[in-house]
């Protein structure tokens, strides 16, 4: 049950974290949700990559190790 958690978590934070980056790399000035961090575009496409990063690690270590415990076929 854990497993479906975090892979549900990672593979939300990967889309929105896509989703962000494709909208602020479309149109500069619409930060999205990370409107409030201070920075401008350099910090907010950052922040955007990174949760992209860390949604993609954290759902495939999760699917792993479900896959290890024998849920996942």
């Amino acid at each position: 049950m854990k497993y479906d958690i975090f892979e549900g978590l990672g593979v939300v934070l990967l889309v929105l974290g896509a989703q962000g980056a494709i909208r602020r790399l479309i149109d500069h000035d619409d930060a999205g949700l990370l409107g409030w961090l201070p920075g401008g575009f350099a910090v907010g496409i950052t922040m955007y990559v990174l949760a992209i990063a860390i949604g993609a690690v954290v759902a495939g270590r999760a699917h792993g190790a479900a896959k290890a415990a024998g849920r996942r076929g």
